[in-house]
C-alpha cells in the first residue's frame, strides 16, 4: 500500500522525486498511519480545492485496506 500511495502522489505533483511515504507501526487501535511528504510547492496539488483530492486519496487507500482487513489513516505532511 505504501507503493500505491507514492504512485498516486507522484502522478499529481511536479517534483515526483521528492515524494516520500513513511509508515508507522500499528497503534493500539489497530490503525496503520501513512505519512505522505511532498515538496512545499506541490502541497496544494495533493490537497486540492477544499481538500477534495486529499479526500479521494484517502478513500482509495481505505478501499485498498478493506481488501486486506486492515485499518489505515493517511496524513499529508
Amino acid at each position: 500500500m505504501k507503493e500505491l500511495l507514492a504512485l498516486i502522489a507522484q502522478g499529481l505533483v511536479d517534483e515526483p522525486d521528492q515524494v516520500t511515504v513513511e509508515v508507522d507501526d500499528i497503534n493500539e487501535e489497530g490503525v496503520i498511519v501513512f505519512h505522505l511528504h511532498v515538496a512545499p510547492d506541490d502541497m496544494g496539488r495533493v490537497i486540492g480545492k477544499q481538500g477534495r483530492i486529499a479526500k479521494a486519496i484517502r478513500t482509495v487507500m481505505r478501499a485498498t485496506a478493506n481488501r486486506t482487513d486492515s485499518k489505515i489513516m493517511v496524513e499529508i505532511d
